[in-house]
């Protein structure tokens, strides 16, 4: 699809990149590639994420100063990354046509173009196939693809990882990327406020069918003691799922208006049960959020929805 988007790209002057709202790895990783290659080709560019609170963790990547948090071009073509649906870009673009470039199964083709592949292990991985041959991959542009592979596939550990994926990796690498560098940001770079609100978090750990299904709870009274925000207990999640009895792990997230879900799972298939609460996200991790609600009659749902769709049964 490389010339129908090289065609929309020469139609415009100004491009602007966004990012989802409460942003991970892969959707700045790989903005931020696609930022270096437009750049560098000549265009006039800007990258925004409509939040004034980015993970702190990633600011070793290139470019990363340059995200805004207000789109200034008023007359761009839009790229979204790493996006399943336009309101998760937390901007009006109604009249603005869309590069939609995504991984997730349950993107809602909300683009002009869709560039879309629930095979691929990241967005960055959808990115980097169609701008590689085309474009100069400078070891800056390596570096924010790389960062964003690296993360979303849980270090080369997600049950979607395959054979291709170390080749795309070594292709990135061969530009120079500083593997050390990466891996030490990602893993060794936290918050205090993280740290707190996931020593209480843990201890609401509650176990439901002999602790093949683990609910975690954070509330608002917690994150408002710990000093935390929601990009502080993204990651809470995989320590359920890392308990050796469970398949499938839950937190529960109160913030002002909504309780958030988050979810992983071992080998079984969720992304149904987030589509059951108008959410999405992949096979193993996904998400969604709930107005007008407790979080004990959200988990009660959650639980009849496992139950109901017999997921548990699928276990391997």
């Amino acid at each position: 699809m490389i010339e129908q988007v090289k065609e929309l790209l020469n139609k415009y002057d100004k491009i602007t990149i966004v990012t989802h709202l409460n942003p991970d790895a892969d959707t700045i990783g790989t903005a931020l590639g696609i930022y270096g290659i437009l750049k560098n080709s000549g265009k006039r560019v800007e990258i925004v994420n409509n939040h004034t609170n980015l993970p702190i963790n990633l600011d070793f990547l290139p470019y990363f100063v340059k995200i805004k948090n207000q789109i200034d071009f008023d007359d761009s073509l839009i790229i979204a990354c790493d996006t399943g649906s336009i309101d998760r870009l937390g901007f009006n673009l109604d009249s603005r046509e869309i590069i939609n470039i995504d991984h997730h199964k349950s993107n809602t083709m909300y683009g002009t173009i869709n560039i879309v592949n629930p095979v691929a292990v990241s967005a960055s991985e959808v990115a980097y196939k169609l701008f590689k041959d085309e474009f100069v991959i400078t070891k800056d542009i390596a570096t924010c693809f790389y960062t964003a592979l690296l993360s979303d596939t849980q270090y080369f550990t997600t049950t979607n990882v395959m054979y291709d994926t170390f080749g795309i990796a070594s292709e990135l690498i061969e530009c120079g990327v500083n593997i050390s560098e990466v891996v030490f940001n990602l893993k060794r770079r936290r918050s205090l406020a993280s740290l707190r609100i996931l020593c209480s978090t843990l201890n609401t750990l509650d176990l439901y069918r002999d602790g093949e299904v683990v609910f975690m709870y954070v509330t608002k009274e917690k994150l408002l003691e710990a000093g935390a925000t929601l990009l502080d207990v993204v990651s809470i999640v995989d320590y359920g799922v890392s308990l050796a009895t469970t398949e499938i792990s839950v937190v529960l997230i109160e913030l002002e208006d909504v309780i958030r879900v988050s979810m992983r799972s071992k080998y079984i298939d969720i992304s149904n049960l987030a589509i059951a609460f108008g959410g999405g996200g992949h096979k193993n991790a996904v998400g969604f959020e709930m107005s007008n609600i407790t979080k004990e009659e959200l988990t009660n749902m959650i639980k009849k929805e496992i139950k109901t769709k017999g997921l548990l049964d699928e276990k391997k």
